[in-house]
């Protein structure tokens, strides 16, 4: 029997043996010699990566729900925040990638070759805001949270966004996601060792309102004291970090796709401030100091803490009714003026940003209550102390200076104050008008409480064409300083939603003027520190703003006046003369 053994050759030595002419031309050959047929091991690699797959596709979440089921309460928590973190993340940068791309295609594709003034490019672009404002809304109410509160925090900043953005993130200042009584039952539990129900005569499970943070609930003490009880959401504390860190990777990716958009820096800088916020032990301690620094106003009412019923994630304060500062109706249906109420506010937050220092950095409707006074008159009682800003004394010094040189329209003086505030020279007049987040005419004193169309397009075209030059003079202040213009932006946003009937403005100089002058008394030894002293002295520092601000206008109606009649009388006869002239009479 003839035993063969077969030998198998490549393509290459096959054309060999043939004779074949070049085969050295074959390109990349590659040569096997093998003495016999032997498997292809690929089949058993195949399957072990498949069962291998299996066995993890399988296997981990077997794993999972064992440790799930076997983990203490606090531990299931944990567990279930790293799942939904992971899809918030994920939404998150979708939905940023999703804004960002959609603004590319409109202005580099559907803008292109179109007149800005046409209707057809206005329509386009403010689709675009509202698409961006609807996504916006939507992630901010799904994921909740920190996500809630800055979309709120944005709606501060109507005078800057486009409308779309501002209607649509309304729905954001009283949305948020009410949890059930077993959340609540569960937190009380690991703070005080019993639930609501039992540490309170009453406890009324049905919030009453609910915000980005936390809830709050209607209670009695047990001697009857009626008190609100604020309960933080349970998780809050445990997704901040991740939360963080997803927003701060998110614009840091819009920055890569649009280098002027640098936001980045401003979440960094409030980080620290965020995280207060969810310590309401802090809270309580900065309501009792507001109330103390606040006392010598008699309309202003701060909650009074019980600090047996409270923890780090529970606050419980005295109960008061009333209706938000921004409820006109109901402002009036208690037979309370609007303008009275609207005064003392702004009088309020100016103490706290000209004199005290601690100033109030969330002061947005809901946290300001109006209720009829003991003298008939109108009371604010100020809620949500959790986020606070102090303002070093040299700053509260110059900006006192700068409010008080800006109503005057101290051009040298505004140079000087916008200086010490770490402004640079050349953006002084650009950090003054967004100081008063308006328009500003040296060669007009008068300011209307209530921004014109006009008006209101300047400053809308100065964020849009300027968003470099802002940036770059926010990032110069203080870092206390932008939560000051938060504080500021939100009354600003409360007086006109009131009507505007007063002037901000003027109240705010005359506030600053007042506060540096006792500021002034109160260092200085010997008789300057007595009462009535220092009276004399605010008095007269007021005296004098006043006589110089009515100097300054009585100057600009007689030089006005008087142009007029030069003009009317033809002494003004060369034609560039009187255009320069015209120019300045109109402004």
């Amino acid at each position: 029997m003839e035993l063969r053994r077969t030998v198998q050759i490549c393509h290459f030595h096959r054309l060999l043996l043939q004779g074949k002419k070049d085969p050295w031309l074959l390109s990349a050959p590659q040569c096997r010699h093998r003495s016999g047929p032997q498997p292809s091991s690929s089949p058993a690699r195949r399957g072990l990566l498949k069962r291998t797959f299996l066995g993890v596709l399988l296997g981990v979440p077997l794993v999972g729900g064992v440790r799930y089921a076997l983990a203490e309460k606090q531990e299931r928590r944990k567990m279930r925040l790293l799942v939904d973190g992971l899809g918030r993340f994920v939404r998150s940068v979708g939905l940023g990638m999703q804004i960002s791309l959609d603004y590319w295609w409109t202005d580099h594709v559907l803008l292109r070759g179109l007149d800005e003034n046409s209707p057809a490019f206005k329509d386009l672009v403010s689709r675009c805001h509202q698409r961006a404002a609807d996504t916006i809304v939507s992630g901010a109410i799904r994921n909740g949270g920190l996500y809630v509160k800055l979309g709120q925090g944005l709606c501060a900043f109507n005078h800057l966004l486009p409308p779309e953005y501002i209607n649509t993130l309304r729905i954001l200042e009283d949305k948020a996601l009410k949890r059930g009584y077993k959340e609540v039952d569960e937190l009380f539990l690991e703070d005080f060792d019993a639930r609501p129900d039992q540490l309170f005569r009453e406890f009324d499970y049905q919030p009453i309102a609910a915000a980005s943070l936390a809830q709050v609930h209607r209670a009695r003490l047990q001697d009857g004291t009626p008190v609100a009880v604020k309960v933080q959401y349970i998780d809050l504390r445990d997704r901040f970090n991740a939360d963080i860190r997803t927003l701060e990777l998110l614009l840091r990716i819009i920055e890569k796709m649009h280098p002027s958009f640098g936001f980045s820096w401003v979440l960094k800088d409030m980080k620290g401030t965020l995280a207060q916020e969810l310590d309401f032990e802090i809270e309580g301690h900065n309501g009792e100091r507001c109330a103390r620094e606040l006392e010598h106003f008699g309309f202003v009412v701060v909650p009074r803490v019980h600090w047996d019923k409270s923890s780090k994630r529970v606050l419980t304060a005295d109960f008061y009714e009333g209706c938000k500062i921004n409820d006109v109706e109901g402002i009036q249906r208690q037979g309370l003026h609007v303008k009275d109420a609207a005064s003392k506010l702004i009088q309020m937050f100016a103490e706290q940003i000209f004199y005290t220092g601690f100033i109030h950095a969330d002061p947005h409707p809901g946290n300001v209550l109006v209720r009829k006074g003991p003298d008939g008159k109108a009371q604010l009682i100020l809620l949500d102390h959790g986020l606070y800003e102090f303002l070093h004394e040299r700053d509260r010094e110059a900006l006192c200076k700068l409010w008080r040189a800006i109503i005057l329209r101290d051009d040298t003086g505004m140079r000087t104050y916008s200086r010490q505030l770490g402004v640079k020279a050349e953006d002084y007049f650009l950090f003054c008008e967004i100081l008063l987040q308006r328009p500003i005419h040296m060669a007009q004193l008068a300011m209307s409480n209530v921004m014109t169309q006009e008006e209101t397009t300047y400053m809308q075209d100065m964020a849009k064409n300027r968003f470099d030059s802002i940036m770059q003079v926010l990032k110069d202040l203080p870092r206390s300083m932008l939560l000051v213009f938060r504080n500021m932006n939100t009354v600003r946003g409360v007086n006109v939603a009131l009507g505007a009937p007063v002037d901000r403005y003027y109240i705010m100089a005359k506030s600053a003027v007042k506060c540096w002058s006792r500021s002034i008394a109160q260092k200085q030894l010997g008789l300057s520190r007595l009462f009535f002293v220092r009276w004399i002295r605010t008095l007269w520092a007021s005296l004098k703003f006043e006589l110089a601000l009515r100097l300054q206008i009585a100057s600009m109606r007689l030089t006005t006046s008087l142009l007029r009649f030069l003009v009317f009388a033809g002494f003004l006869g060369e034609r560039e003369e009187q255009e320069q002239i015209y120019a300045y009479l109109q402004a």
